[in-house]
């Protein structure tokens, strides 16, 4: 028996979401079985969790989008009982048992294996915002954005993947300036790496066609109206990442900043990137990211306490990322 949340939903009644003991007959099928030391709680899971947003499309599930452990059992050709590996999208977590259990059994092209020099615990203190991070520098490094092209604005910069981009950008030499909302951030993003701290204000008012050019490039989490003025203010050629609808999937902008500035929006997706693509984007992890800044952005919680944190985050009123030891 492994303890487990699972959230169930008969056809006539509202979900329920509880800490429960399921056996590993319980598992869905895949050919390899995975003893999970870590997982997190990601902005997905506190939807699915908490039933604010339509996330899981089969009923009953185990959240958790990502996690980190040791094989347990394997048919797939690449991996055998040992190996270190994580895991990231997919649709674990929506349509497939995710990682907030003591073991999971998934497909094994959905594995990579874990770098060496990365444990476990830094694996999901990065997870899946984190990955999504990288692959969020690698976009704009595929445009052409270098660290001598000026200024890289960060929306959601206290957040899981913020608060990553941020360090890596930053480790790469690149001026970051800190997109947030929370005035109180401000040691943390500058201990980061953040060379600017940016109220989110000036990116929630009225979008303007074009506004002044302050930006050669960005990341961004929000969607809505900051993605909106964000674009609005990229200098020309510029590039902005987008991979995230925190504040809504509408985007109230016109082609203005795409016919007259040549600005590329360049959406990335961390769920069903392909396996040379996210190892890749691990291997950088390892390299690109100060490993020892994510004690700074992360904190522990454990698999008892998620249920009751999951509102929280939705609230905004959690910082950084939250890694979450499932082992005994």
């Amino acid at each position: 028996m492994f303890d487990a949340i699972l959230i169930e939903k008969p056809e006539d009644g509202d979900q329920t979401v509880s800490l429960t003991q399921l056996e590993p007959d319980a598992l869905p099928e895949g050919d390899v079985r995975v003893a999970v030391a870590y997982s997190t709680l990601n902005y997905k899971d506190a939807l699915a969790i908490t039933g604010r947003g339509p996330v899981v499309r089969k009923f009953p599930m185990v959240p958790g989008i990502d996690f980190a452990g040791t094989v347990i059992e394997s048919s797939h050709p690449d991996f055998s009982e040992g190996d270190r590996v994580v895991l990231n999208g997919w649709g674990v977590g929506e349509t497939h048992w995710g990682g907030l259990a003591g073991e999971a059994r998934v497909k094994g092209d959905w594995l990579i294996p874990l770098p060496d020099g990365i444990g476990m615990n830094q694996a999901m203190a990065i997870g899946t915002a984190g990955y999504t991070a990288m692959l969020c520098v690698m976009a704009l490094e595929r445009h052409g954005v270098t660290p001598d092209a000026g200024p890289v604005a960060v929306t959601g910069a206290a957040g899981g993947v913020g608060s990553v981009a941020t360090a890596i950008l930053s480790g790469l030499g690149y001026e970051v300036a800190a997109v947030t909302g929370r005035e109180s951030e401000t040691d943390y993003l500058k201990g980061l790496g953040a060379s600017e701290i940016v109220s989110r204000d000036e990116f929630t008012g009225k979008v303007r066609p074009l506004a002044k050019e302050r930006w050669a490039a960005g990341i961004d989490v929000a969607g809505s109206t900051v993605l909106a003025n964000l674009l609005s203010q990229v200098r020309y050629r510029g590039t902005v990442a987008a991979c995230g609808l925190a504040a809504g999937m509408d985007l109230p902008t016109s082609v203005a900043p795409f016919i007259l500035r040549g600005v590329t929006l360049a959406g990335v997706d961390s769920v069903m990137v392909p396996k040379p693509e996210r190892i890749e984007a691990w291997t950088r992890l390892g390299t690109d990211l100060d490993l020892a800044k994510l004690d700074a952005l992360s904190v522990e919680l454990p698999l008892s306490q998620v249920i009751e944190t999951a509102p929280r985050f939705l609230d905004g009123e959690v910082r950084g990322r939250i890694v979450v030891p499932v082992a005994p």
